[in-house]
């Protein structure tokens, strides 16, 4: 199989991952300019934004700095491979189960190791919960049902720069 050249110049295969092309800032810039919701969104939100949100949300509800994290990383194998709608992904069994090993690659080298099924399903609920908020506020539908935040959920414009910036400060902010 082939590689792709990622922002950093690491050469990564996505379907053979290694730890050591894992790169933080790949991960932060990519996910900055890549969109929600495959692009059909009434303006641009990124990737980065939502994963953000989630971190925050995990943050303000005192889970701990592991599940921060991982709220912060769980989209990170939409650098690699891409998204793909939920309704669509639910028949591409290999491509999930690719998406599941890089995700748990991204897991073990940023947080030590994979998740616990606790952490994994507080990870979930986070971030079905921001959908939520994401699917009213970019396609103007809601989606689940509605739970309040303890964060305020912010889907304004934001340079992918800056987006990309507070991605890396709140990675460093929690990995130590």
């Amino acid at each position: 199989m082939g590689t792709i050249t990622t922002y950093m110049g690491h050469r990564f295969d996505p379907v053979n991952p290694q730890m050591e092309t894992l790169d933080i800032r790949d991960i932060a810039h990519a996910l900055s300019l890549t969109c929600r919701g495959n692009g059909h969104v009434k303006q641009f939100f990124s990737v980065g934004q939502h994963c953000i949100m989630c971190a925050r949300e995990a943050e303000a509800r005192g889970y701990s700095k592991r599940v921060i994290l991982a709220c912060l990383l769980h989209d990170a194998s939409e650098a690699y491979m891409s998204d793909v709608p939920r309704p669509f992904k639910e028949m591409l069994h290999e491509y999930v189960a690719l998406e599941e090993k890089l995700i748990d690659l991204v897991y073990t080298r940023f947080i030590g190791s994979t998740l616990t099924e606790e952490e994994m399903k507080l990870v979930k609920k986070v971030d079905d919960e921001v959908l939520y908020y994401d699917m009213l506020e970019l396609f103007g539908i809601p989606w689940g049902e509605k739970v309040e935040l303890e964060i305020k959920p912010d889907h304004s414009f934001q340079p992918f720069e800056e987006v990309e910036q507070t991605y890396l400060n709140l990675f460093e902010e929690f990995i130590q």
